[in-house]
């Protein structure tokens, strides 16, 4: 029986030694499970553990940089504080008096000091103020000053473009915490100019201190590329001002600008109207870089290409003459801009400097013929986008179906190209017969290595002329400017030998059939470059519809944004003046002296000894300037122009006045002109005897005095042509329906 018992005893023990062995054996092998696993229920240990034990910070990334030619910022990452208000009073420092608060805030923020208030008054802990984030440093240090209770600043960088509205088309912009790239350059160039952050992450104690003889782990950001551009600030500016000038003075509805380089294709300068400032861009009303992504007929400016390959071809005899006026080409009809009346019998270079209509439809379709005309077109690069580094490039739509279409294209009408092309295919004029391809990225820079990324090199993308026609042409475009019969005087400049051609493209109706007409209502251009002989620089200035007076014409608004940014440009590339030399000068002639600073009394009666004839400007005492300069060549009983120190003068009687006078004048007495017709003065908008000041407009009219005056009015270098038919499809603006073109009366164009 004992032993029954022990036994019973003993039996119970091993069971349950048995049972707590198993135990200890369950959790020993969940021990082992857990050292080798370093996992429970899903949660890495080590990462726990180091998550209690250690630390990581974010090491945040910049954004690359957007830079000029000479590295200065034009888009950059800056310093930016969020105003943050701790309202709870539990805290050692909060917003006690919400109304004082408020008060001090607005004080350095322009914010309404009620609505701020409320803001403050609200039951949470701490808020943010509408209005009060991406501070500068200056308006944070400001605040600070004012020792607020309860306001703390959060750091946030912001993209920021120090020079407001400056080639923002071009650059485009970003979200103020650059999450997303918007346009321009900021989104095509994004992979370039984005940024990784990196982070840096340390052991700690219970303090959170770091711990001593431990290794951190550093995964270091990236920075973004900087990106350097071919864009030059001082031209930019200049061209900025101008426009902003010209479009607060005539109100267009949009203005084109761009400046390059024609020797590599660099492009100086670009902007268009409307424009916008990208810090504020929420207010863009225009998200379209005009300059590259609408294309419209070009007008008059196309006709230099129509020269160049009429005299590539050895077609072009300039004294060749011809009937001018009205042009018949089976039912269609073009007539000369001058509604029909032409000049009478004329040369071809006199045609080219009146931009007619009839001289280049017969060049293309006599001279070149059709098919031939065409391969030029496209010789210049007119039927394809240029590949431009700028994003959203327009192609072109080339009126190609019928012989007129030949006729009229090479006057600027029925093909519609980009401001881009044009000035590619002027490289081409202004580079000895090499068309460069159009560039703004110089290179792109990886900060982070020191290594250039990619570097643009200039790139000549065809040879359309030769370099004796190159120069031929240019010396056409120079008399454009320089000769009483050009259209292009009004943008000369003083001091430098100006090439370039004139446009006034028609405008699509787009409420209804036909174009529009009126006064005022088509697109101004000047496609300039300079200096004549060997070009340095390219200006193509566009304004569309602005708002002229009668006595105006579309050459005004386009040369106030042409003149200062073609002169300022030369100065800034250091390229000096040429010497302003008169025409037919005989080596025997009168040579100038210096009159600055004599007084105006000796200077007129020395000039009246040398049998020439003195036209004083103002009533003051001293000479400050003159025309014809020192040193140069003239004939006796020529103008010699005075002007004086007397800021206001008075408008002389200008009849029987060649053009070139007329300019001397207006040069020195700081007046804008614009001269219609050829000849002599006979009339002008200004009477005789009126006083005046530097900067007004004046307008005269130029005849042989023996027919009237021409209305005032329109005076573009090109009129749509008549045609019998009345679904004649025309390639008008990228924006605007193909529509029918009005039949106009042909007594219309023959009014005296």
């Amino acid at each position: 029986m004992e032993v029954t018992k022990n036994r019973k005893i003993t039996v119970r023990a091993l069971w349950v030694l048995g049972i707590f062995l198993f135990f200890i054996s369950i959790v020993f092998g969940r021990f082992v499970y857990i050292q080798a696993a370093k996992e429970v229920q899903g949660q890495d240990l080590r990462a726990l553990i180091e998550q209690r034990w250690s630390q990581t910070h974010t090491i945040e990334g910049k954004r690359g940089s957007i830079l000029d030619r000479e590295g200065e910022a034009i888009a950059e990452e800056v310093a930016s504080y969020t105003l943050i208000a701790v309202l709870d009073d539990s805290y050692g420092s909060y917003v006690s008096d919400p109304q004082e608060a408020a008060a001090k805030i607005t004080s350095v923020l322009d914010l309404d000091t009620n609505a701020v208030a409320e803001r403050l008054s609200q039951d949470l802990v701490q808020v943010e103020i509408p209005g009060a984030r991406y501070l500068s440093v200056e308006e944070k240090d400001a605040l600070e000053e004012l020792e607020i209770d309860g306001i703390i600043f959060r750091k946030d960088p912001k993209r920021y473009y120090p020079n407001q509205t400056f080639a923002s088309h071009l650059i485009g912009y970003t979200e103020r915490d650059m999450s997303v790239a918007r346009m321009g350059l900021e989104q095509s160039l994004d992979e370039y100019l984005s940024s990784e952050d990196g982070s840096i992450t340390y052991q700690r104690d219970g303090a959170g201190r770091a711990l001593v003889n431990t290794e951190d782990l550093i995964n270091p950001a990236r920075n973004g590329n900087d990106v350097y551009l071919t864009i030059d600030k001082k031209i930019q500016m200049v061209l900025e001002q101008a426009l902003s000038q010209v479009d607060e003075e005539y109100s267009p509805e949009r203005m084109i600008g761009i400046v390059a380089d024609p020797k590599t294709g660099e492009i100086l300068a670009m902007s268009n109207r409307p424009s916008f400032n990208p810090n504020n861009y929420e207010s863009i009303s225009n998200y379209t870089n005009y300059a590259v992504s609408s294309r419209f007929e070009p007008g008059s400016t196309i006709k230099a290409l129509t020269l160049a390959a009429a005299i590539e071809e050895g077609v072009y005899n300039g004294d060749e003459l011809y009937q001018s006026g009205t042009y018949q080409i089976g039912p269609d009809r073009i007539p000369d801009h001058n509604g029909g009346r032409g000049w009478g019998e004329i040369t071809y270079d006199e045609g080219f400097q009146r931009s007619s209509n009839v001289a280049f439809s017969k060049l293309a379709l006599e001279k070149l013929t059709p098919d031939t005309f065409f391969d030029y077109v496209d010789a210049f690069g007119l039927r394809e986008p240029t590949g431009i580094d700028i994003p959203n490039e327009s192609g072109s739509s080339i009126a190609d179906f019928r012989p007129i279409d030949a006729a009229t294209t090479a006057f600027g009408q029925g093909s519609a190209i980009t401001p881009i092309q044009q000035v590619q295919a002027a490289t081409a004029i202004a580079n000895g017969g090499k068309m460069m391809k159009p560039y703004v990225i110089d290179k792109i820079y990886d900060k982070d290595s020191g290594e250039i990324v990619s570097e643009t090199e200039p790139e000549v993308v065809g040879e359309p002329i030769s370099e004796e026609t190159a120069a031929e042409v240019l010396g056409l475009l120079e008399t454009v400017v320089s000769s009483s019969a050009g259209t292009g005087q009004p943008y000369a400049i003083d001091g430098f030998d100006i090439a370039g051609k004139t446009g006034t493209a028609q405008i699509n109706n787009p409420d209804g059939p036909g174009r529009l007409t009126g006064h005022g209502n088509h697109i101004y251009s000047f496609m300039g470059m300079a200096p004549a002989d060997d070009p340095e620089v390219i200006v193509y200035v566009a304004v569309e519809r602005p708002d002229i007076e009668l006595h105006e014409t579309g050459a005004m608004p386009v040369s106030k944004v042409f003149k200062p940014v073609m002169q300022q440009s030369l100065q800034y590339l250091n390229i000096t003046p040429q010497s302003v030399e008169e025409e037919h000068v005989e080596e025997a002639g009168i040579v100038m002296e210096d009159f600055s600073g004599e007084s105006v009394e000796k200077t007129e009666e020395t000039l009246k000894n040398y049998g020439l004839d003195p036209v004083i400007i103002g009533e003051g005492n001293t000479v400050i300037s003159q025309f014809p300069n020192p040193e140069m060549s003239i004939l006796p009983y020529e103008k010699v122009f005075m002007r004086t120190n007397e800021e206001e003068f008075l408008i002389p009687d200008m009849s029987g006045w060649s053009g070139r006078q007329v300019h001397a004048w207006t040069r020195l007495a700081d007046m804008e002109v614009t001269i219609d017709g050829s000849g002599f003065v006979i009339s002008q908008s200004v009477p005789a005897g009126t006083e005046v000041t530097s900067g007004q407009n004046l307008s005269v009219e130029l005849g042989s005095g023996d027919e009237p005056a021409a209305e005032q009015g329109d005076t573009g270098d090109e009129t749509e042509y008549e045609t019998e038919e009345e679904n004649e499809e025309s390639a008008g603006e990228e924006e605007t329906e193909e529509t029918e073109e009005d039949e106009v009366e042909e007594d219309e164009f023959f009014m005296d």
